[in-house]
């Protein structure tokens, strides 16, 4: 996948906000959050660029590029924290007042004709993939 488009503008969007809660869910200084953001940058892009390309309207690959930004910032840490204090960190770090603004304003689109066709054909795209999940049907 290209560093570029969704890719930098998540970075944009979040790399302050997971820079800023290191010192308040982890502990660290000021120094060492800029200085784990600083290496968690190269990180990001590393993994970004191993991705394969998605298909244009694909669902989830939001969610793709968010785990390859909070890799990028574990990969940077010097000890890698443990599930419970991630989850926060995570937590914490996503909920900026954009994607709070978000979040309600897609709620509200939930069950429309449009959001309805929109699972429908994400359904389709993932029916050659079934054979790869012989649990579900």
């Amino acid at each position: 996948m290209k560093y570029i488009g969704m890719p930098i503008g998540m970075w944009a969007l979040f790399a302050h906000s997971f820079r800023k809660q290191l010192p308040a869910v982890f502990g660290y200084d000021a120094d060492m959050a800029n200085g784990i953001t600083r290496k968690a940058k190269p990180r990001y892009k590393e993994i970004i660029c191993e991705l394969p390309e998605f298909e244009k309207g694909d669902r989830f690959k939001a969610n793709l590029v968010n785990c390859a930004m909070i890799g990028a910032f574990i990969l940077s840490m010097p000890e890698h924290p443990d599930v419970e204090q991630l989850t926060e960190y995570y937590a914490k770090a996503m909920m900026t007042k954009p994607m709070k603004w978000f979040c309600r304003r897609s709620g509200n689109n939930k069950f429309t004709k449009k959001d309805i066709n929109g699972e429908s054909a994400n359904r389709k795209r993932a029916e050659p993939f079934k054979s790869y999940y012989p649990c579900q049907s």
